[in-house]
């Protein structure tokens, strides 16, 4: 029954979907044109950008006169307002389980945030378990991140994937662990030359389902 590490992010919660929804929505509120949801969403870097500098980036385009702290909290939960999980990659999980995969959350994030997101969504319904950076003391790509999930499983490493839509945290953790990887390309082209996915795959539905043509 070989593990399979899944982020979190754009991968088995659509956060960059999520993300876009409030920023119009905030366009909207602020009266600003929706012309400028590309810059939000460019200037967000999935989520990478720290969000007092986002924050500040955004009063200062739009002179905004809000306390930071005030559009810094926006910018956390805002977003978390329109974060659903895809029933059909529910769906997935529960046939990658029935298959014999065993699922686990790898997430790099704010502990009390990501554990919220899981278990508000429901995510906690269809994976064996999770393990938050902040709580495990050790972000990915860090090869011992991987190493406690599958301690929290009682699992060995040996025969596991890692699926993800980041180059460095999830094909960079996978390489430096050996492991085999799906990458979740979300439209991009891949540009690492230190090391490669094993499989490249549009969505999460798709990942699960290469790995289990894998086991055949």
């Amino acid at each position: 029954m070989p593990l399979v590490f899944l982020a979190l992010d754009d991968t088995l919660l659509d956060r960059s979907g999520a993300y876009r929804l409030w920023a119009k929505g905030f366009l909207d509120e602020i009266g600003a044109s929706q012309d400028d949801l590309d810059w939000l969403v460019a200037v967000d870097a999935d989520g990478l950008t720290s969000r007092w500098d986002l924050a500040d980036q955004i009063r200062d385009r739009y002179q905004l006169r809000v306390p930071a702290i005030d559009l810094v909290d926006e910018l956390h939960e805002g977003p978390l307002a329109f974060e659903r999980l895809d029933p059909m990659v529910g769906c997935a999980l529960e046939i990658a389980a029935d298959a014999g995969l065993i699922p686990v959350i790898v997430t790099n994030g704010a502990t009390e945030q990501s554990e919220g997101r899981i278990r508000r969504t429901g995510l906690d319904r269809y994976v064996a378990d999770w393990v938050i950076s902040e709580q495990a003391g050790v972000s990915k790509p860090n090869p011992r991140i991987f190493a406690l999930a599958a301690q929290k499983v009682r699992m060995r490493l040996a025969g596991a994937w890692v699926v993800g839509d980041s180059p460095e945290a999830d094909i960079g953790g996978a390489a430096a662990l050996g492991l085999p990887s799906v990458w979740l390309h979300r439209g991009r082209e891949w540009m690492d030359t230190r090391f490669a996915p094993t499989r490249v795959v549009g969505n999460v539905i798709q990942g699960l389902s290469a790995i289990m043509a894998a086991r055949v």
